[in-house]
């Protein structure tokens, strides 16, 4: 502290004495961000004391030359105090209360001396946030309540930091992808006319009434400079819009934009009066950065809008996509992409949906794809996913324009193969691909070949190039390609699966769940013809060893196994089943988690709904005797007893392959009949249970908002998600096969299993088990329904 504040310290030494203060302020930043030490609150006096002073000090010396980018020694110090002031401000408010005048006048005074220059950026951001924090809250509210200082927060903060500068022009011309997310994305370089829009919001929580009638007296200023002369004032209006932006929305979120506005703003008035003609200009390199703010106006209150508004706005946007200004035609696409997912409040159905889409189609599409097939723009995520969002809105009538856009996105990717950057650019390319798969061969299957025919070239120069950030997507549109295929099995797919049967293919963790998905659609399509007349069924099996080995690929594994049972039966497996069954249990042996035996648990039930219960016990029995019981005993039911929700098709298995075990003597007579009511009341709370809403997504979504999440390598598609489907569509009725197998089991044994039930529900262990769920009530309300008796 003395160093900072005594004058006498030669002016060359000081700067590397400013940066210590910086780092020790950094520092306590880091011993107080995630719990504040007691020891800081007793000595706070302390702490304010020397950081007051350093928001005080200046040094004539120590001037930031204007031409220079980077802060001084000075601004940098300062920035760091206010955001440790910041922290305390928003963590210990009671605490900090009596220091809070003083250093909101001292940053007050900082922002009011902070020059438009560059290398002022970050104090002035930093700054407006602290502002931003303390104005928006009650407790605060009596050094805001004076009009005048509100006046002057406006007045001398907000619209000097919101003005367009000569260094916002430039990145706005030259570096359009940082300028795009700092303004639309709001990335972690906070810029200064977004703090002070955020502290504008701020004010009009609690002084919304006021704030908004000052806003109203700098805009009608503000746009007759502009009338007065647009070429030369042209900034004036973009500081309009931005205070309108800024006072007029009361809530808001990224995903559904608008939904309460600030009703002392008549938004309609201003988008009719400076908004419209702004987009109506026909001259797209005329005053960009007013088109770029009036396009972003358009997506904000999308909502706001009505169709017969959103009709006439349309075509205004797709003719802004023809703007040469990446950020304007950027901003065009997004604007597109945000106003295909509004929905009507009352119908929750698209307002812009297919209907009003059609007679646009063919702009829209030239004008998206004339952007990302220029090789001298980078690949724009916004314009591939306005194109996708396009896609899914249209649904079947893509068949018309199938062909063309397709021979559109493979040319794309065959562009971006050779050096891909942009991995949401590439995600929103493949879920283009996807959603118009889906969208064209959900309704025609025939149309398969013909998507065989366009896809398969590009997809095997991905694979054959190694391109590894695409070979994920490409095995997960194979896999839907095949799926939706209703013909035999084609000759380019045949000739495709030996190779993804390589070893090195599953060395890729990113790879795993696509090839897996790939390998069940062949099972499911030609599983009997490739695993026994090809004689792949022992890579098939390698692989299935493979995955279960692992923690992190067993999912995989049971899937694989699931599917290769479905396909061939038994019959198919006889000959490895018992080596197949030695490898699960040596895994649960060796490597037991909840987890683990979830999936066997299923797996078994699978097993016995689609070969019955006396296969299972008859495989296991062959490698122990009693080792069916053992498992049923110490395994399974516990595991039932212990879960609760399964998605619908999993409980579907559970309840049909324990209602088929149950019948069987040797289970009914096991250990005196104890393992077996436990079994039913088990059952019976899976009936009870609540069914998990995880089913993929597959149906009609095409408002669908994609959510990326990113891995080392491997991202879902989301429109090649498959549905999670019924795996025992030969049992329509669940409810009434347990029905029945319960009367047959007690007719067996009359009054005997009765009252082994009765005592079983009783018991406190199974109670606690089954929580909520009432297995006797719902054991009550199957006999009533099936009319079955027990006694």
């Amino acid at each position: 502290s003395n160093m900072a504040t005594n004058p006498s310290c030669p002016a060359a030494a000081l700067p590397s004495h400013l940066e210590s203060l910086r780092l020790i302020c950094r520092i306590w930043f880091s011993l107080n961000w995630l719990d504040l030490p007691e020891y800081f609150e007793d000595h706070m006096k302390e702490w304010m004391d020397e950081f007051a002073k350093f928001l005080s000090y200046e040094n004539p010396n120590l001037e930031v030359d204007e031409d220079e980018p980077e802060p001084g020694p000075i601004q940098k110090l300062q920035a760091a105090v206010i955001e440790d002031i910041n922290l305390y401000a928003n963590r210990d408010e009671e605490t900090f209360h009596p220091f809070l005048p003083n250093f909101a006048q001292l940053v007050w005074n900082l922002l009011l001396k902070c020059k438009p220059q560059t290398n002022f950026d970050n104090l002035t951001t930093t700054s407006l946030k602290f502002l931003a924090s303390i104005v928006a809250k009650k407790l605060h509210e009596n050094l805001f309540s004076d009009p005048n200082t509100l006046r002057q927060i406006v007045s001398n903060i907000v619209i000097p930091n919101i003005a367009v500068r000569e260094s916002d022009v430039e990145q706005f011309e030259d570096d359009p992808s940082d300028y795009i997310l700092a303004d639309m994305e709001g990335s972690d370089s906070e810029t200064r006319r977004r703090c002070s829009i955020d502290l504008l919001r701020a004010m009009c929580r609690n002084y919304e009434q006021q704030a908004t009638a000052i806003v109203k007296e700098h805009l009608q200023t503000l746009l007759t400079n502009f009338t007065n002369d647009p070429v030369n004032n042209w900034g004036q209006k973009d500081a309009a819009i931005l205070l309108v932006l800024a006072v007029s929305v009361r809530k808001e979120s990224a995903m559904g934009g608008v939904s309460e506005v600030n009703d002392q703003i008549d938004v309609m008035e201003f988008f009719t009066s400076q908004i419209l003609p702004e987009l109506n200009e026909p001259n797209m390199s005329a005053r960009p950065m007013l088109k770029a703010d009036a396009v972003k106006f358009v997506s904000t209150f999308r909502n706001q809008f009505t169709v017969e508004h959103l009709r006439h706005l349309f075509p205004l946007l797709i003719n802004h996509l023809g703007a040469p200004n990446i950020v304007v035609h950027t901003y065009a696409a997004a604007a597109i992409e945000k106003i295909l997912t509004v929905k009507d409040k009352q119908t929750r159905q698209l307002k812009f949906g297919k209907a009003e889409l059609r007679p646009s189609l063919e702009g829209m599409f030239g004008g998206l794809f004339a952007i990302v097939e220029n090789a001298e723009l980078s690949e724009n995520e916004y314009v591939m996913k306005a194109t996708m969002r396009a896609l899914a809105v249209i649904k079947e009538e893509a068949v018309a324009v199938t062909e063309m856009i397709i021979g559109k996105l493979t040319g794309i990717l065959g562009r971006v193969c050779k050096n891909p950057q942009n991995p949401h650019f590439n995600h929103y390319l493949f879920e283009s691909i996807a959603v118009l798969v889906r969208s064209v061969c959900s309704t025609n299957a025939s149309y398969v070949a013909s998507f065989e025919g366009l896809l398969f070239p590009p997809f095997q120069h991905v694979l054959q190039m190694e391109v590894t950030e695409f070979i994920p997507y490409v095995f997960q549109v194979l896999a839907q390609l095949l799926e939706y295929s209703t013909g035999d099995l084609s000759s380019a797919y045949e000739s495709l699966f030996q190779p993804l049967l390589t070893p090195t293919l599953w060395e890729s963790k990113g790879n795993i769940p696509g090839l897996t998905r790939l390998i069940c659609a062949y099972m499911g399509k030609a599983g009997r013809k490739l695993c026994i007349q090809g004689n792949f069924l022992m890579g098939v099996l390698g692989v299935f060893q493979k995955l279960i080995s692992s923690k992190a690929n067993e999912a995989y594994g049971f899937q694989l196994l699931g599917a290769l049972v479905e396909s061939l039966g038994m019959e198919g497996l006889q000959n490895h089943i018992v080596e197949v069954f030695n490898i699960l249990l040596m895994r649960l042996q060796k490597g037991k988690t909840a987890r683990y035996v979830r999936h066997i648990c299923l797996f078994f039930s699978f097993l016995v709904s689609k070969c019955g219960a006396a296969t299972w016990l008859q495989i296991l029995n062959s490698i122990q005797p009693g080792l069916g019981g053992m498992l049923l005993n110490q395994i399974w039911i516990p595991c039932v007893l212990k879960e609760s929700v399964f998605n619908k098709s999993d409980n579907k298995v559970m309840v049909v392959g324990m209602t088929m075990l149950m019948k069987e003597a040797e289970i009914i007579n096991l250990d005196g009949g104890k393992p077996w009511t436990q079994m039913v009341a088990g059952t019976l709370k899976l009936v009870g249970s609540g069914v998990a809403d995880n089913d993929s997504k597959g149906g009609d979504d095409g408002d669908l908002e994609i959510e990326i999440s990113f891995d080392s390598s491997f991202s879902k598609l989301n429109f090649a998600g498959k549905p999670v489907a019924d795996r025992l569509p030969e049992v329509p009725d669940k409810e009434a096969l347990l029905a029945k197998n319960l009367g047959e089991c007690c007719a067996s044994k009359p009054g005997a299993l009765v009252g082994l039930l009765q005592a079983t529900f009783q018991d406190q262990a199974v109670a606690e088990a089954c929580g909520e769920v009432k297995v006797e009530a719902i054991l009550q309300q199957l006999i009533q329904k099936y009319n079955v008796n027990l006694s």
